[in-house]
């Protein structure tokens, strides 16, 4: 263990120019996908949530379960679409960071629609009922929804970059896991892994667990305040 830590440590000052490309293209394409994830989702969630329509109990249902949408399926499916022969191939995606983010969004959306959802669903009925009482325009009861669900939508939003940080399938296949270009690191792990070097792969792993923790704990900071 303490061979680990002193690799992980190597790896982050010792002058490593490929890890630091590696945690630039990582934190690229998780926050990217988990934004443009959080920017379609929870609008939807929300609206899914509060409001009562025919086709809702279905529609949840659908979100639910591409909640467990296998990581090397989403990744299939962008290749079919994105390759060279595929609909999209002229756009010229493929093996990028871009056609990444873009199966990274299609696996992380559902968990935010169905999250957004049920916090959403837990609030409204109560709001809805005191907004009626004070006589509240729709906007208004809009934004004392998304005011009281504020903590839970943080925690959508962490639950959505855990979910992409961590995920290995479907960007190995359309990205290619490129020297440079379009490793992250997981795949980096599943690469060294692949070689042999199980030292350098946790070392790398623990490096990954440190950025996650960089990120998640302003965040829960944050949701702490606003609960």
């Amino acid at each position: 263990m303490n061979e680990t830590i002193r690799e992980a440590a190597g790896l982050l000052f010792g002058g490593d120019n490929e890890l630091w490309q590696i945690i630039f293209t990582t934190l690229r394409m998780s926050l990217m996908s988990t934004a443009v994830s959080s920017i379609l989702g929870i609008p939807l969630g929300i609206l899914i949530g509060r409001r009562q329509f025919p086709g809702r109990g279905l529609l949840l249902r659908v979100f639910h379960t591409l909640m467990g949408l296998p990581p090397v399926l989403a990744g299939l499916i962008v290749f079919i679409l994105f390759r060279s022969i595929g609909p999209f191939g002229r756009l010229k995606l493929m093996f990028s960071v871009a056609v990444m983010v873009i199966a990274q969004v299609l696996l992380i959306t559902p968990v935010t629609v169905s999250l957004s959802a049920s916090a959403a669903e837990a609030k409204s009925p109560l709001l809805h009922e005191t907004a009626r009482g004070l006589g509240l325009s729709r906007a208004k009861e809009v934004r004392l929804l998304l005011r009281e669900c504020a903590g839970q939508l943080v925690s959508v939003v962490l639950m959505a970059f855990g979910r992409s940080i961590a995920e290995v399938g479907a960007v190995s296949l359309v990205g290619g896991n490129i020297q440079y270009k379009t490793r992250v690191m997981t795949t980096a792990i599943l690469l060294e892994a692949n070689r042999g070097d199980f030292t350098r792969a946790l070392a790398v792993g623990v490096v990954l667990m440190l950025l996650a923790l960089l990120v998640n704990v302003p965040a829960y900071t944050l949701q702490e305040k606003l609960r």
